[in-house]
């Protein structure tokens, strides 16, 4: 009961590597529990800066109930400067909490996590839209550790791949990751001079990017029948949201925070723009129409990181990597005899 572990991220990074087929059938349940209502998922608590706007720590706590059974939080920073140091814009712990006794006993680095995560229900989502594991081209927009781990994830799932188009507003960022989309993914991949000649004729459009506001404003910019994974959430313009077939992993937390669905909303005073959540697609609760983009936002729910968490931690602990912290619990008993 009163034993306590820590999984480094260099474990958590390895573990996601050997089994990323499984961590997406993992988050695909999570969403399923979650949509059956077996969980808890308060909204997100935002600790922001006033001499640092773009930087954030946010809190994400949670409980996912059904085969899981599990409690916690992920306190995660969003500190973009970071990547002109040439460091991860993102880092982040996860603390797992017993739920019979309330007892914390891991903590785990999450950043590698969090991009498992949400790069895995991305790929669902693709999956789901598509209508398979095909695409002729996918255009990725944004060249970081989310970017990078969306295309692993795809690769993972044997998708059957034509092309990858990267754009990156800093050239050299694009050409770094198609560079390793192409050598070490193996996906036919280059990068794209401009946002346009990215997303055209691409099947799936990932966008993974760092803005704060909507950047993509044109009507026409995504062509009917093209899935976008809008996972960055503020790049597409409210007005192309509330013309497109929209998906959510759950209404009442994506329009929220300004998101585009969010902006949507305020835009419309309705929320009639959305067809549904990801759960209801893959229980086909729901259909999709046709003749319009097909956009997916996935705001991100802490059940999901609490359901990866679980999974790398259960693994770690069979692969004897978990570091246990002896006397972590300064008191194991209200009285002694």
């Amino acid at each position: 009961m009163f034993s306590f572990n820590v999984i480094s991220g260099t474990v958590a990074r390895e573990i996601i590597v050997q089994c990323r087929p499984e961590i997406v059938d993992v988050v695909k349940r999570a969403y399923l529990t979650h949509h059956l209502g077996h969980s808890v998922n308060p909204n997100s608590y935002f600790l922001r800066f006033a001499e640092k706007p773009s930087a954030r720590i946010i809190a994400l706590p949670a409980y996912l109930g059904g085969d899981y059974d599990i409690a916690g939080i992920k306190w995660i920073a969003s500190f973009p400067e970071n990547i002109n140091r040439n460091i991860p814009r993102a880092s982040a712990v996860l603390l797992l909490n017993d739920y019979q006794t309330g007892y914390p006993f891991a903590c785990l680095e999450a950043s590698q996590i969090s991009a498992a995560r949400t790069a895995a229900s991305a790929v669902l989502g693709a999956e789901y839209l598509v209508g398979g594991r095909v695409a002729r081209k996918i255009a990725v927009v944004g060249s970081g550790v989310i970017a990078r781990n969306v295309v692993e994830f795809f690769a993972a799932q044997r998708w059957r791949i034509g092309e990858v188009a990267v754009f990156d507003e800093i050239a050299e960022y694009g050409d770094l990751l198609s560079n390793h989309i192409r050598l070490s993914i193996g996906f036919p991949a280059g990068s794209s001079a401009s946002l346009e000649s990215a997303i055209k004729n691409a099947d799936v459009v990932v966008l993974a990017t760092t803005v704060a506001e909507p950047h993509i404003t044109d009507s026409n910019a995504f062509a009917s029948e093209q899935v976008v994974l809008n996972i960055s959430l503020r790049d597409i313009a409210p007005c192309i949201i509330a013309t497109a077939h929209n998906i959510v992993d759950d209404i009442d937390h994506c329009l929220t925070a300004n998101t585009s669905p969010h902006l949507a909303e305020q835009a419309t005073g309705n929320r009639d723009f959305i067809d549904g959540t990801l759960a209801q697609l893959v229980l086909g609760e729901i259909e999709m129409g046709t003749g319009r983009p097909k956009i997916f936002s996935p705001f991100g729910l802490g059940v999901l990181d609490l359901a990866v968490g679980m999974f790398v931690y259960e693994r770690a602990l069979r692969q004897q990597r978990a570091v246990s912290v002896e006397g972590f619990f300064g008191e194991t008993k209200r009285w002694s005899s």
